[in-house]
This record gives structure tokens, sequence and C-alpha cells, in this order.
């Protein structure tokens, strides 16, 4: 009796460490499901429409823009919006070193894509600024559902929207939006490379 107690407890102590083990493998080989934006809202994109707006309104309608590229253009921006310029898998890490030591912020340590050389007079569907890497619904999606639901970009327009494009539909997304940067005076070759960055996390 006492031999099958400790047998069973023995094989129920294994189970429970297999299946953490296995838990912990499916946490780690899922990274865009189990990111920051598991538990939270952690890069609400919506919020860096006030800042855009307010720079252009002190600019002549112009948004920021950068020789050094966009991520020094984002840089010009207040540093309190800086959550909302990662997007999902990054942090804001980068901008503070950026921001602390007067250096430049890569382009590769943005989490976010942003369109610069626009102005508010440009067709308010440009998408300004777009998410890298998809996630599970787009970073609005959080918890369990990010189980289910498909692989999403969440992106904001000129316009001040910010919606949620399916992975699935991003290619015809971004045929569409390099015709407006062209129609925007862009080159075909600058509109292109904004669509052509891949994650780098």
């Amino acid at each position: 009796m006492k031999k099958n107690l400790k047998k069973r407890i023995l094989i129920g102590c294994g189970s429970c460490i297999a299946v953490a083990l296995l838990a912990a493998w499916y946490v780690h080989s899922h990274p865009r499901v189990f990111n920051e934006s598991f538990w939270e809202h952690a890069h609400c994109i919506g919020q860096a429409t006030t800042p855009l707006a307010i720079y252009a309104s002190e600019h002549g309608g112009r948004f920021p823009a950068h020789t050094n590229g966009y991520g020094d253009a984002l840089l010009l921006l207040e540093p309190g919006v800086d959550a909302a310029l990662t997007g999902p898998g990054y942090d804001t890490r980068a901008f503070e070193r950026a921001r602390q030591t007067g250096g430049h912020l890569a382009e590769r340590d943005c989490g976010r894509v942003y369109v610069q050389g626009l102005s508010e007079t440009n067709d308010q569907a440009i998408a300004i600024l777009f998410d890298k890497m998809p996630t599970p619904g787009g970073d609005h999606c959080h918890g369990l559902a990010r189980f289910v639901q498909p692989l999403a970009r969440e992106f904001l327009t000129i316009g001040g929207w910010h919606e949620t494009v399916r992975e699935s539909d991003w290619p015809a997304f971004a045929r569409r939006q390099i015709e407006l940067l062209v129609a925007a005076g862009l080159t075909r070759g600058q509109a292109e490379r904004f669509y052509a960055e891949a994650p780098t996390r």
C-alpha cells in the first residue's frame, strides 16, 4: 500500500514537473503571444496622435523629420509618448538611452515604423506610424483572447485614426499605402523601404 502511494506521488510530481517545463517552453517559444501586451495595453498607438499634431502645428504643418532616420525624428516628440512609439515586442529603453545621452536612435530599435517626410496636408488615410511586428489580435488584444486571434498590426493615420489590420491583409494594405506615399511626393524607393522593414526581436 505504502509502495503504491509512494509510486503515485512520484508519478504526480514527475507529471507536474513535465507540465511546468512544457508550459515554460511554450511561453518562451511564442513571444508574439506572451509579450508585454499579454496583460495590458502596453503600446497605445493612439497616444501618439496629439504629440504629432502639436509638433506639426508648431512647425508649419510638417511632422517630425530627421536626416539620420526616423528614429531620431521620433526623438523630437515629447518623452512621455515613447511607449506609444515602441510597439509590441519592444520597450522604451532605446528611447531612454538616446534621450539621456543625446545619441542616435537606430530605426532597428523602434518597434513601430514612422513614415517621415509628411505633413498635415497629405492624404488623411496615410499610415504615419505602424507596428513592425504582428501580434495576435494586435496590441489592444490581451489575455486568453491572444490564443485564438489572428496575427495583426496596428497603425495610425495622419487623420488620427488608429486601426488594426490582419497580417493576412497586410501585403494588400502595404501596396495601397505605398501608392498613397508616392502620390504624396515620396519616391517609390522611399515608400517601399518603410514597408520592407522586418522586426529585430
